[in-house]
């Protein structure tokens, strides 16, 4: 299926994990695909070179989404490389578990100033390239976090639940232009935040999905490429849930 040709696509946080599936689901549908990512070079350029294995075209950049202006030059540069952006996944994000007796304010800050502010700095710059061509996607991945919550997440699980009430109010706010914003909420899914956890609480999270496992992030990022797509194209403003029914 290459219901994305023609088309262009930022995805942020997307060298690894299930930003890098959405990067190379966008690629497979045809999509030219610009990833950012903040420190990992080397797995930049690994997803670079995958893309470039579907077929597409691949740029990346490297900034830190806390940093507003940072946020602004790249989109403006990516959108004059790529010709225009129609697609914006929002998925660079960090944890920092703990519980709130022991949460420093500077570690709240940054959860909340990468995964919360970082999505609306990202989705003010390419709001003025689509609304002029009158249309596009944004989507922003939430969490099963966001929605149930996790004991020791109260930083995540806010950061995520205001990811939510932001896409809700953007859909509202950039509909009669075209331009469509939902989220993605996934659920426990295999990489490599999960990867680190002992086997003991990977059994325990897996126990609790009526699937009977963790998620795959390919399984995510069709989801992502959905609504990134005109097969959505009377969506805005939902929350698509891909967490194997642990939460319904």
């Amino acid at each position: 299926m290459r219901d994305l040709e023609g088309k262009a696509a930022i995805v942020s946080g997307g060298s690894r994990g299930i930003g890098r599936a959405c990067a190379l689901e966008l690629a497979r549908r045809g999509a030219k695909v610009a990833i950012t990512y903040q420190g990992n070079e080397a797995a930049a350029r690994e997803t670079l070179e995958l893309i470039a294995r579907e077929g597409s075209a691949g740029v990346s950049r490297q900034f830190d989404v806390a940093d507003s202006e940072a946020c602004q030059r790249a989109v403006d540069e990516l959108a004059q490389e790529l010709g225009r952006v129609d697609v914006l996944v929002n998925n660079a994000g960090i944890v920092h578990d703990g519980l709130l007796m022991r949460l420093k304010d500077e570690d709240w800050e940054r959860v909340l100033s990468v995964n919360l502010s970082g999505a609306l700095r990202l989705a003010r710059a390419v709001c003025r390239p689509m609304l002029k061509q009158r249309g596009g996607s944004i989507v922003n991945l939430a969490s099963i976090v966001g929605e149930m919550g996790n004991s020791g997440q109260v930083a995540y699980a806010a950061s995520k639940s205001g990811l939510l009430g932001f896409t809700k109010a953007l859909a509202r706010e950039l509909a009669s232009r075209g331009v469509r914003v939902n989220a993605v909420s996934p659920g426990f899914i295999d990489t490599e935040m999960v990867g680190h956890l002992p086997a003991e609480w990977r059994d325990q999270i897996v126990g609790q999905v009526p699937l009977g496992r963790l998620g795959r992030p390919e399984e995510v990022a069709r989801a992502v490429a959905f609504l990134a797509s005109e097969q959505s194209s009377y969506i805005t403003g939902e929350v698509l849930r891909v967490n194997g029914g642990l939460l319904t």
